[in-house]
Protein backbone atom coordinates (compact mmCIF):
# COMPACT_ATOMS: atom_id res chain seq x y z
CA UNK A 1 0.00 0.00 0.00
CA UNK A 2 1.01 3.61 -0.51
CA UNK A 3 0.15 6.57 1.67
CA UNK A 4 -2.86 8.39 0.27
CA UNK A 5 -2.58 11.63 2.25
CA UNK A 6 0.08 13.79 0.59
CA UNK A 7 1.06 16.99 2.40
CA UNK A 8 4.84 17.15 1.96
CA UNK A 9 6.62 16.41 -1.32
CA UNK A 10 10.33 15.71 -1.64
CA UNK A 11 12.26 16.45 -4.82
CA UNK A 12 15.70 14.96 -5.52
CA UNK A 13 17.60 17.32 -7.79
CA UNK A 14 17.43 21.11 -8.01
CA UNK A 15 18.19 21.47 -11.71
CA UNK A 16 15.80 22.61 -14.40
CA UNK A 17 13.32 19.78 -13.87
CA UNK A 18 13.68 19.42 -10.10
CA UNK A 19 13.30 23.12 -9.38
CA UNK A 20 10.32 23.26 -11.74
CA UNK A 21 8.61 20.37 -9.97
CA UNK A 22 9.33 21.96 -6.57
CA UNK A 23 7.88 25.28 -7.77
CA UNK A 24 4.68 23.71 -9.10
CA UNK A 25 4.16 21.67 -5.93
CA UNK A 26 4.66 24.73 -3.72
CA UNK A 27 2.39 26.83 -5.92
CA UNK A 28 -0.33 24.22 -5.46
CA UNK A 29 0.04 24.47 -1.68
CA UNK A 30 2.31 21.56 -0.81
CA UNK A 31 5.25 21.86 1.53
CA UNK A 32 8.36 20.88 -0.42
CA UNK A 33 11.86 19.64 0.39
CA UNK A 34 14.25 20.20 -2.55
CA UNK A 35 17.50 18.29 -2.19
CA UNK A 36 20.70 18.29 -4.22
CA UNK A 37 24.22 17.08 -3.51
CA UNK A 38 25.81 20.55 -3.25
CA UNK A 39 24.50 23.72 -1.60
CA UNK A 40 25.47 25.65 -4.74
CA UNK A 41 23.08 23.51 -6.80
CA UNK A 42 20.31 24.11 -4.28
CA UNK A 43 20.84 27.87 -4.44
CA UNK A 44 20.86 27.77 -8.23
CA UNK A 45 17.54 25.94 -8.04
CA UNK A 46 16.08 28.67 -5.85
CA UNK A 47 17.35 31.32 -8.30
CA UNK A 48 15.53 29.52 -11.11
CA UNK A 49 12.36 29.35 -9.03
CA UNK A 50 12.56 33.04 -8.10
CA UNK A 51 12.99 34.04 -11.75
CA UNK A 52 10.08 31.87 -12.84
CA UNK A 53 7.75 33.05 -10.07
CA UNK A 54 8.65 36.65 -10.90
CA UNK A 55 7.69 36.20 -14.56
CA UNK A 56 4.43 34.47 -13.68
CA UNK A 57 3.58 37.16 -11.13
CA UNK A 58 4.22 39.96 -13.64
CA UNK A 59 1.64 38.35 -15.93
CA UNK A 60 -0.88 37.98 -13.14
CA UNK A 61 -0.71 34.20 -13.25
CA UNK A 62 -0.20 33.61 -9.51
CA UNK A 63 -2.94 33.44 -6.89
CA UNK A 64 -0.43 34.20 -4.12
CA UNK A 65 2.64 36.35 -3.63
CA UNK A 66 5.87 34.75 -4.94
CA UNK A 67 7.40 34.98 -1.44
CA UNK A 68 4.53 32.96 0.03
CA UNK A 69 5.08 30.19 -2.50
CA UNK A 70 8.85 30.33 -2.11
CA UNK A 71 8.58 29.96 1.67
CA UNK A 72 6.95 26.55 1.26
CA UNK A 73 10.18 25.18 -0.22
CA UNK A 74 12.99 23.97 2.04
CA UNK A 75 16.41 23.42 0.48
CA UNK A 76 18.83 20.77 1.73
CA UNK A 77 21.82 18.66 0.80
CA UNK A 78 20.85 15.88 3.23
CA UNK A 79 18.94 12.93 1.83
CA UNK A 80 17.67 12.10 5.31
CA UNK A 81 15.63 15.33 5.23
CA UNK A 82 13.35 13.58 2.74
CA UNK A 83 12.41 10.99 5.35
CA UNK A 84 9.32 12.85 6.54
CA UNK A 85 7.91 13.45 3.05
CA UNK A 86 4.74 11.71 1.87
CA UNK A 87 5.95 11.44 -1.74
CA UNK A 88 9.42 11.79 -3.26
CA UNK A 89 10.06 12.64 -6.92
CA UNK A 90 13.56 11.98 -8.24
CA UNK A 91 14.85 14.37 -10.93
CA UNK A 92 18.57 13.55 -10.90
CA UNK A 93 20.87 12.86 -13.84
CA UNK A 94 19.44 10.72 -16.62
CA UNK A 95 21.83 7.87 -15.84
CA UNK A 96 20.56 4.46 -14.76
CA UNK A 97 23.20 3.79 -12.11
CA UNK A 98 22.75 7.26 -10.60
CA UNK A 99 19.02 6.70 -10.31
CA UNK A 100 19.43 3.21 -8.86
CA UNK A 101 21.71 4.60 -6.19
CA UNK A 102 19.27 7.41 -5.37
CA UNK A 103 16.38 4.99 -5.02
CA UNK A 104 18.39 2.64 -2.83
CA UNK A 105 19.06 5.60 -0.53
CA UNK A 106 15.41 6.66 -0.63
CA UNK A 107 14.28 3.18 0.31
CA UNK A 108 16.55 3.43 3.34
CA UNK A 109 15.22 6.79 4.59
CA UNK A 110 11.54 6.69 3.53
CA UNK A 111 8.76 4.67 5.15
CA UNK A 112 7.49 1.68 3.15
CA UNK A 113 4.20 3.38 2.28
CA UNK A 114 5.82 6.38 0.59
CA UNK A 115 5.38 6.59 -3.18
CA UNK A 116 8.75 6.94 -4.93
CA UNK A 117 8.57 8.49 -8.38
CA UNK A 118 11.18 9.12 -11.06
CA UNK A 119 11.07 11.90 -13.63
CA UNK A 120 13.05 9.83 -16.15
CA UNK A 121 12.20 10.48 -19.78
CA UNK A 122 13.70 7.31 -21.30
CA UNK A 123 14.98 4.87 -18.66
CA UNK A 124 13.12 1.76 -17.55
CA UNK A 125 11.13 2.11 -14.32
CA UNK A 126 11.52 -1.62 -13.79
CA UNK A 127 15.31 -1.39 -14.12
CA UNK A 128 15.52 1.58 -11.76
CA UNK A 129 13.56 -0.36 -9.11
CA UNK A 130 15.05 -3.80 -9.78
CA UNK A 131 17.32 -3.96 -6.73
CA UNK A 132 14.80 -2.57 -4.24
CA UNK A 133 12.90 -4.51 -1.62
CA UNK A 134 9.75 -2.53 -2.44
CA UNK A 135 9.71 -2.02 -6.24
CA UNK A 136 5.92 -2.00 -6.23
CA UNK A 137 5.84 1.60 -4.99
CA UNK A 138 8.15 2.96 -7.72
CA UNK A 139 6.55 4.73 -10.68
CA UNK A 140 7.43 7.18 -13.45
CA UNK A 141 6.15 10.74 -13.21
CA UNK A 142 7.58 12.30 -16.36
CA UNK A 143 6.97 16.06 -16.25
CA UNK A 144 7.42 18.10 -19.41
CA UNK A 145 9.86 21.02 -19.64
CA UNK A 146 9.33 23.79 -18.59
CA UNK A 147 7.39 22.23 -15.72
CA UNK A 148 5.53 25.41 -14.58
CA UNK A 149 4.19 25.98 -18.10
CA UNK A 150 3.64 22.56 -19.68
CA UNK A 151 0.32 20.94 -18.84
CA UNK A 152 1.14 17.26 -19.32
CA UNK A 153 2.61 14.57 -17.09
CA UNK A 154 3.35 11.05 -18.33
CA UNK A 155 2.64 8.31 -15.76
CA UNK A 156 4.83 5.27 -16.49
CA UNK A 157 3.96 1.94 -14.89
CA UNK A 158 6.79 -0.47 -14.05
CA UNK A 159 6.54 -4.25 -14.10
CA UNK A 160 5.83 -4.42 -10.36
CA UNK A 161 4.14 -1.05 -9.83
CA UNK A 162 0.83 -1.54 -8.03
CA UNK A 163 -2.52 -0.21 -9.12
CA UNK A 164 -2.71 1.82 -5.91
CA UNK A 165 0.63 3.50 -6.69
CA UNK A 166 -0.52 4.21 -10.25
CA UNK A 167 -3.80 5.73 -9.11
CA UNK A 168 -2.02 7.91 -6.55
CA UNK A 169 0.47 9.13 -9.15
CA UNK A 170 -2.35 10.22 -11.45
CA UNK A 171 -4.15 11.91 -8.55
CA UNK A 172 -1.09 13.86 -7.36
CA UNK A 173 -0.18 15.03 -10.88
CA UNK A 174 -3.75 16.17 -11.46
CA UNK A 175 -3.75 17.94 -8.10
CA UNK A 176 -0.68 19.83 -9.34
CA UNK A 177 -2.85 21.15 -12.17
CA UNK A 178 -1.54 18.73 -14.79
CA UNK A 179 -3.27 16.42 -17.24
CA UNK A 180 -1.93 12.86 -17.29
CA UNK A 181 -1.62 10.01 -19.73
CA UNK A 182 -0.36 6.53 -18.93
CA UNK A 183 2.38 4.52 -20.61
CA UNK A 184 3.75 1.03 -20.17
CA UNK A 185 7.41 0.69 -19.24
CA UNK A 186 8.73 0.44 -22.78
CA UNK A 187 11.65 2.47 -24.20
CA UNK A 188 10.82 6.15 -24.65
CA UNK A 189 7.29 5.70 -23.28
CA UNK A 190 4.87 7.77 -25.42
CA UNK A 191 6.51 11.18 -25.77
CA UNK A 192 10.17 10.51 -26.49
CA UNK A 193 9.47 7.35 -28.48
CA UNK A 194 7.64 9.52 -31.00
CA UNK A 195 9.32 12.89 -30.45
CA UNK A 196 12.99 11.92 -30.87
CA UNK A 197 12.64 10.43 -34.38
CA UNK A 198 10.69 13.54 -35.39
CA UNK A 199 13.45 15.84 -34.13
CA UNK A 200 16.18 13.73 -35.71
CA UNK A 201 14.41 13.64 -39.07
CA UNK A 202 14.08 17.43 -38.98
CA UNK A 203 17.82 17.70 -38.35
CA UNK A 204 18.60 15.25 -41.17
CA UNK A 205 16.36 17.19 -43.55
CA UNK A 206 18.32 20.35 -42.77
CA UNK A 207 21.69 18.60 -43.02
CA UNK A 208 20.73 17.07 -46.38
CA UNK A 209 19.61 20.40 -47.85
CA UNK A 210 15.89 19.67 -48.08
CA UNK A 211 15.19 23.22 -46.88
CA UNK A 212 16.63 25.91 -44.67
CA UNK A 213 16.27 25.43 -40.92
CA UNK A 214 13.78 28.29 -40.85
CA UNK A 215 11.65 26.72 -43.58
CA UNK A 216 11.76 23.28 -41.98
CA UNK A 217 10.49 24.74 -38.72
CA UNK A 218 7.99 27.01 -40.46
CA UNK A 219 6.70 24.14 -42.58
CA UNK A 220 6.09 21.92 -39.56
CA UNK A 221 4.51 24.73 -37.55
CA UNK A 222 2.12 25.84 -40.30
CA UNK A 223 1.65 22.45 -41.89
CA UNK A 224 0.96 20.38 -38.77
CA UNK A 225 -0.10 23.01 -36.20
CA UNK A 226 2.72 22.25 -33.74
CA UNK A 227 3.83 25.26 -31.64
CA UNK A 228 7.45 25.04 -32.78
CA UNK A 229 9.40 23.11 -35.37
CA UNK A 230 11.91 20.31 -34.68
CA UNK A 231 15.08 22.42 -34.80
CA UNK A 232 13.73 25.15 -32.52
CA UNK A 233 12.33 22.54 -30.15
CA UNK A 234 15.66 20.70 -30.03
CA UNK A 235 17.40 23.95 -29.09
CA UNK A 236 14.89 24.52 -26.28
CA UNK A 237 15.17 20.97 -24.94
CA UNK A 238 18.97 21.00 -25.18
CA UNK A 239 20.85 19.24 -27.96
CA UNK A 240 22.78 17.18 -25.42
CA UNK A 241 19.52 15.99 -23.89
CA UNK A 242 18.16 15.09 -27.32
CA UNK A 243 21.34 13.21 -28.18
CA UNK A 244 21.33 11.26 -24.91
CA UNK A 245 17.67 10.30 -25.36
CA UNK A 246 18.27 9.28 -28.98
CA UNK A 247 21.29 7.18 -28.04
CA UNK A 248 19.31 5.41 -25.32
CA UNK A 249 16.46 4.65 -27.70
CA UNK A 250 18.88 3.61 -30.45
CA UNK A 251 20.42 1.08 -28.11
CA UNK A 252 17.00 -0.29 -27.15
CA UNK A 253 15.07 -0.08 -30.43
CA UNK A 254 17.59 -0.13 -33.26
CA UNK A 255 18.57 2.01 -36.23
CA UNK A 256 15.30 3.89 -36.66
CA UNK A 257 16.39 5.84 -33.55
CA UNK A 258 19.98 6.48 -34.66
CA UNK A 259 20.93 10.08 -33.79
CA UNK A 260 21.36 12.43 -36.72
CA UNK A 261 25.01 13.13 -37.55
CA UNK A 262 24.56 16.89 -37.28
CA UNK A 263 23.04 16.51 -33.80
CA UNK A 264 26.13 14.61 -32.63
CA UNK A 265 28.44 17.19 -34.23
CA UNK A 266 26.66 20.13 -32.59
CA UNK A 267 26.95 18.51 -29.16
CA UNK A 268 30.63 17.73 -29.71
CA UNK A 269 31.15 21.41 -30.59
CA UNK A 270 29.47 22.49 -27.35
CA UNK A 271 26.56 24.18 -29.11
CA UNK A 272 23.77 22.76 -26.97
CA UNK A 273 20.94 25.13 -27.83
CA UNK A 274 19.29 27.95 -25.95
CA UNK A 275 21.09 27.20 -22.67
CA UNK A 276 24.51 27.85 -24.23
CA UNK A 277 23.35 30.69 -26.48
CA UNK A 278 23.83 28.72 -29.68
CA UNK A 279 22.44 25.56 -31.22
CA UNK A 280 20.74 25.52 -34.58
CA UNK A 281 19.89 29.14 -33.83
CA UNK A 282 21.60 31.84 -31.78
CA UNK A 283 20.14 33.27 -28.55
CA UNK A 284 21.00 36.30 -26.50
Amino acid sequence: MVREQIDRIGVVGAGTMGSGIAQVAATTGYDVVMRDIESEFVENGFDTIDDSLGRLDSRGDLAEEPATIRDRIEGTTLLDDLGDCDLVIEAALEELEVKREVFADLERVCDEDILLATNTSTLSITSIASDLETPERVIGLHFMNPVPIMEGVEVVVGEKTTEAATDLAHHVAEDLGKTTWEADDKPGFVTNRILMPWINEGIRAYDEGVASKEDIDRGMELGTNVPMGPLTLADHIGLDVCLHASETLHEELGDRYKPAYLLTRKVEAGDLGKKTGKGFYEYE
